[in-house]
C-alpha cells in the first residue's frame, strides 16, 4: 500500500495544480484531475442557452474532455446501464434516441441518466449551468436539434444512419464529418455540453472549477458505507471500484480489481473482497489521479510499460533512465555545463554532484524518491512490476555513483558532445540495435534500473551483447557503430571501474594494449587515404576477428599497413614508432590468440581519441600561426 499512500500524499501536496490544464512539448494537454472526474474523448459539442434552449452544435473530432464520473459509470462495461453524470454517449443523453431508431437492450439509458442529472441539478449543490443543461435535455429533443443543425444524419425512413454506406450518397452530396470521427454508428458519438451566454463569456463547463466543486460535493453526499482505509488508517467511505484510463484515455487496465466473485480470486480464504483490504473512495480517487498526472507529465512509456520517478512534494526529480545531458537540460541554472568537455571521472563527478545539489535543495528534508514500473499482461489488469521508495540522500548518492562510473564520452547527439552515463534506452540500442523490438527494450530498461538505484552490477549478458556488436563495425553504418562503441565503453567501464577516456599510457593490461594497437593501425590507414575516401580501414574490417584471435589477426593487419606506411613516408614515422612501442609493451607470453575482453575497446577508443585530439591541436596551432 506504500505506493498508494505516496501517490495520495503527492495529490495532497499539489492541490494547487488540480483542474489546471498543462501542456507537454508536443502541445498535448493534461491535468491533475479533480476527485470524482475522469477523461473521455468527445465527438460532438452542444451549446445550451442559460434558459435551457438549444443554441448550436459542432463536430469536434476526438477531443479529450474532463467529465464528472461515478463509481458505476467509471467501471461500466457491456450492456450495464451506468450513465456518466453530465457528458455521455448519445444513447444516454438523448431523450428521443428510441424515436429515431436507437436500439436499447434492457432498460432505456436516458431514464437513468436524466434522473441522476435531475438529482444533481435540484440538490443543494447544483448550480445554474447544471440546471440549464438539465432543463434542455428534459425536453427530449436532442437528436432532432442535432439533425437540424446538420451534425447527425437520417436515412430515408427518418432513422439515424448506422455506419456510412455508399447508398447514402444519393441523400447527401458528401460523407458527413461525423462519420470521419467515430468508428461505429452515430449512436456511439460522445456528447459534451456547454452553456452559452450572449451577455458574457462563460468558462467552459469541462474546465469550470465551480462545476468540479458542485459535483464533488453532490457525489460525496451520496457515498455509501464507511470502512477502515488500509492506506491512511482512517474510517472513511470505501469503494470496490477503482479507476482505469491510467496510461491514456483508452486504457482499460486497472491496478486494483476484485470483481471475480465466482472464480478463484479468494480461493476459499475470504467471502468478500473488502476482507482482503479496503481502500477509501477519496484515497483511491486521489492516488489514481495523481498517478495519471505524473505519467502524462514525466513518465516514460515503452510498449505500454510505464517508467516513473517522482517525489511527493516536488515531482521534478532526475530520472534514473536518462543521460546527464537530458537531466542538465531540465535544470536551467547549470544548463551551460551540458556543453562542457569533461574527460575525467573526477571532474565529471564534481560537475554532476553540483547539479544534483540543485535538485536536492528544492526538496524538503523529509522528501523520499519513488520509482515505479507499471505494465499490463491483459487489457483489464495492470501490475506494479517494480517499486522503490528511497531516502533522497541515498537516491542522489546512487545516481551520482552511476553517472560517475558508467561514464564515457559520447558524440551521438547531433552537434553535441557530452561525457557521462548513457540513457538506459541507449544501452538497449547498443545491445540490440536501433530496430530492436520494444518488448526487448522495455525488458532491458527494467533490468538496468536496479543497477542505477540499488548499485547492482550490469547483467553480464547485456555487457556481452554490447561487446559483440561494438566488435563488429562492418555490420552497421558508421554513425551507428560510433554510438554503439561509446555506449559499450561506458557499460564496460562500469563493470571494470577506474578507466577514463584520457589515454593511460601506464596501463600494461594485455587487452588494453591490443586495443591501442588496433586504434593506431586504423588512424594510420585513415591518414594515408584521401579525405573523400570513406571506405573502412583494414583495422575496422578485421575488428571482429581481432577480438577473437588478436595475435593471428594482428599479423594480417600489420601486413596490410605496409603500403600505407610507404605512402605516408616521414609523415607516418611517429605512428609506426608508436605501434612498435605499444607492441613491445605486451608481454611475450600474452601475445597470443586468447580472446580479448571488453578492455580492448577502452584502449581502442582512448588511443584513437588521443590521436585525433592531437591532430586537432596541431591544426589549430597552424591556423593561429597563419593568421
Amino acid at each position: 500500500m506504500s505506493w498508494l499512500l505516496n501517490l495520495y500524499e503527492t495529490y495532497e501536496a499539489n492541490q494547487k495544480q488540480v483542474g489546471i490544464i498543462e501542456k507537454k512539448r508536443n502541445d498535448k494537454e493534461y491535468m491533475l484531475l479533480p476527485v470524482s472526474h475522469t477523461t473521455q474523448n468527445a465527438h460532438i459539442e452542444v451549446n445550451i442557452t442559460e434558459d435551457g434552449n438549444f443554441h448550436s452544435a459542432d463536430v469536434i473530432g476526438k477531443v479529450n474532455t474532463v467529465i464528472p464520473s461515478t463509481e458505476e459509470s467509471g467501471s461500466r462495461a457491456g450492456s450495464k446501464v451506468a450513465p456518466y453524470p453530465l457528458h455521455d454517449k448519445l444513447s444516454y443523453v438523448a431523450g428521443d434516441f428510441v424515436a429515431y431508431g436507437g436500439k436499447i437492450k434492457k432498460e432505456e439509458p436516458f431514464t437513468t441518466y436524466i434522473q441522476q442529472l435531475k438529482n444533481w441539478a435540484h440538490s443543494p449543490f447544483g448550480n445554474s449551468k447544471v440546471k440549464s443543461i438539465y432543463t434542455y435535455l428534459n425536453k427530449k429533443r436532442l437528436i432532432k436539434d442535432l439533425v437540424k443543425e446538420k451534425v447527425l444524419y437520417l436515412d430515408e425512413d427518418e432513422q439515424l444512419i448506422g455506419t456510412w454506406d455508399k447508398k447514402y450518397e444519393a441523400l447527401y452530396d458528401q460523407k458527413p464529418e461525423i462519420f470521419s470521427v467515430i468508428t461505429g454508428g452515430q449512436d456511439a458519438a460522445f456528447i459534451r455540453f456547454n452553456v452559452h451566454s450572449p451577455a458574457e463569456i462563460l468558462t467552459k463547463v469541462w474546465n469550470d472549477p465551480d462545476m468540479y466543486d458542485s459535483f464533488i460535493k453532490f457525489y460525496n453526499d451520496q457515498l455509501g458505507d464507511e470502512d477502515l482505509c488500509f492506506v491512511t488508517g482512517q474510517v472513511l467511505p470505501s469503494t470496490e471500484r477503482h479507476a482505469n484510463k491510467i496510461r491514456n484515455a483508452g486504457d482499460k487496465a486497472k491496478l486494483i480489481s476484485a470483481n471475480d466473485t465466482s472464480g478463484f480470486t479468494y480461493r476459499g480464504r475470504f467471502s468478500k473482497s473488502n476482507e482482503v483490504a479496503s481502500i477509501s473512495y477519496e484515497v483511491s480517487q486521489k492516488a489514481h489521479n495523481a498517478l495519471k498526472w505524473l505519467i502524462h507529465r514525466q513518465g516514460k512509456t515503452i510498449d505500454n510499460r510505464v517508467f516513473l520517478v517522482w517525489s511527493n512534494d516536488n515531482p521534478d526529480v532526475p530520472d534514473p533512465t536518462e543521460d546527464p545531458f537530458d537531466i542538465l537540460a531540465k535544470h536551467f541554472p547549470v544548463q551551460e555545463e551540458a556543453s562542457q568537455k569533461i574527460f575525467t571521472n573526477q571532474d565529471f563527478a564534481r560537475g554532476f554532484a553540483k547539479m544534483l545539489d540543485g535538485y536536492k535543495s528544492d526538496l524538503t528534508t523529509k522528501s523520499n524518491i519513488n520509482i515505479l514500473i507499471l505494465d499490463s499482461a491483459t487489457t483489464g489488469r495492470m501490475a506494479v512490476l517494480y517499486y522503490r521508495n528511497l531516502d533522497k540522500e541515498l537516491y542522489f548518492k546512487r545516481l551520482e555513483k552511476w553517472h560517475s562510473t558508467c561514464i564515457w564520452q559520447h558524440r551521438y547527439r547531433k552537434g553535441i558532445e557530452f561525457t557521462g552515463a548513457p540513457a538506459t534506452k541507449d544501452i538497449a540500442f547498443a545491445a540490440y540495435g536501433p530496430r530492436a523490438n520494444e518488448k526487448v527494450v522495455k525488458g532491458l530498461m527494467e533490468r538496468i534500473l536496479p543497477c542505477v538505484v540499488d548499485d547492482k552490477k550490469i547483467p553480464i549478458d547485456i555487457i556481452k551483447s554490447c561487446y559483440q556488436r561494438a566488435s563488429n563495425p562492418v555490420s552497421m553504418e558508421k554513425w551507428e557503430w560510433e554510438k554503439t562503441l561509446s555506449i559499450t565503453c561506458a557499460v564496460i567501464n562500469r563493470h571494470e571501474e577506474g578507466y577514463t577516456v584520457a589515454l593511460d599510457t601506464e596501463n600494461m593490461n594485455r587487452d588494453y594494449l591490443f586495443g591501442r594497437l588496433l586504434a593506431i593501425a586504423d588512424v594510420l590507414e585513415r591518414r594515408a587515404l584521401k579525405s573523400d575516401d570513406n571506405r573502412s580501414s583494414n583495422a575496422i574490417r578485421y575488428m571482429n576477428s581481432f577480438s577473437k584471435h588478436p595475435a593471428r589477426t594482428w599479423k594480417t593487419i600489420q601486413e596490410s599497413l605496409q603500403p600505407y606506411q610507404a605512402r605516408l613516408g616521414a609523415n607516418g614515422h611517429n605512428l609506426s614508432k608508436m605501434i612498435d612501442e605499444v607492441a613491445s609493451a605486451i608481454d611475450f607470453d600474452d601475445f597470443n590468440n586468447k580472446p580479448l575482453s571488453g578492455k580492448y575497446l577502452l584502449g581502442f577508443y582512448s588511443q584513437r581519441h588521443a590521436l585525433y585530439q592531437k591532430k586537432e591541436e596541431k591544426t589549430e596551432a597552424a591556423e593561429e600561426v597563419t593568421n
